[in-house]
């Protein structure tokens, strides 16, 4: 009975070693998408009210643990019983972060073309700005949809050939940590200045050089906030483009071989731009077709 215990044990620790094993090697193959996770990510949670950041990047991560929830059973599920349908998943997933992408890119050119466009009006009632707040995170766990997908696909593929217990394993460290540390390093990032103005309090208790290194410390976070927050804008953008593009270059053999004279990352954010612009293009001709309906039927 001992010996049959110990067995067991030795097994089930023969197993999590394994997959210790197979979860760094499973991480090593994601960092870079969990990269371009961050910048998105990052530039989806800021933008808010001071006060709100915190809540609503709860929001978000709470929403993201709940993609992963759906997202690994199904892709397991796929993965025995219709392997096929994981590319096109993924395409239309590219699709989107293309689309994603390139709208940011049209509305930033076509506001710079209109110089007088009138500015956005300042929302000062609580529940249009609770309405805003809700549309934002909507749209940042739609798009975390979409990574944690890429993610757990690109997990999944380094631990196929191995038993069903070692996948759900290695998928769902993967899918935890990178929740964990994506929004952890976000949170970080949004809270920078309230860091920054903690070290400038705490220099004033201090004295000598050291007071004068940890207030400047204070200082470089406070005033580097808002250069961060602009360059994850740019960042996350372009890491939309470049992982919308990537999902067709990397499942579609023919794009590949085509494009194969380019830099890969050029390769994927011209893909991103094309596959974006042409959805982009397809929901303004529908917006216009929609926007004459009234006039026609009036005119009838």
């Amino acid at each position: 009975m001992t010996g049959g215990l110990f067995a067991v044990l030795d097994d089930i620790a023969t197993l999590l070693d394994d997959a210790a094993t197979m979860t760094k090697i499973a991480a090593k193959k994601t960092a870079g998408i969990l990269g371009d996770d961050l910048a998105v990510n990052a530039e989806k949670a800021t933008g808010f009210q001071a006060s709100r950041e915190l809540p609503v990047l709860w929001a978000i991560t709470k929403g993201s643990f709940l993609n992963k929830l759906i997202i690994v059973p199904l892709a397991l599920l796929l993965s025995a019983f219709a392997p096929w349908l994981i590319v096109p998943v993924l395409l239309l997933g590219g699709a989107y972060l293309s689309y994603e992408g390139t709208e940011k890119v049209f509305h930033l050119l076509t506001r710079k073309s209109h110089p007088n466009h009138p500015k956005a009006q300042t929302i000062s009632d609580k529940s249009e700005l609770l309405k805003v707040e809700e549309n934002k995170i909507k749209s940042a766990v739609r798009t975390d949809f979409i990574l944690s997908i890429e993610i757990v696909v690109i997990a999944l593929g380094t631990v196929m050939e191995q038993s069903l217990p070692m996948r759900i394993i290695v998928v769902t460290l993967i899918a935890i940590l990178a929740t964990v540390g994506v929004y952890g390093l976000v949170a970080l990032i949004v809270r920078m200045d309230d860091i920054g103005l903690y070290l400038i309090e705490r220099a004033k208790e201090l004295q000598g050089m050291l007071q004068g290194i940890v207030a400047q410390m204070g200082m470089l976070l406070v005033t580097s906030l808002p250069i961060v927050i602009r360059t994850l804008g740019i960042v996350g953008t372009i890491a939309m483009l470049l992982v919308g593009g990537g999902m067709y270059s990397h499942n579609i053999p023919a794009i590949h071989h085509a494009l194969d004279f380019m830099p890969l990352l050029l390769a994927n954010l011209l893909l991103g731009i094309v596959v974006g612009g042409m959805v982009l293009a397809v929901q303004l001709s529908v917006q216009k077709i929609r926007a004459r309906e009234p006039v026609t039927h009036a005119g009838k």
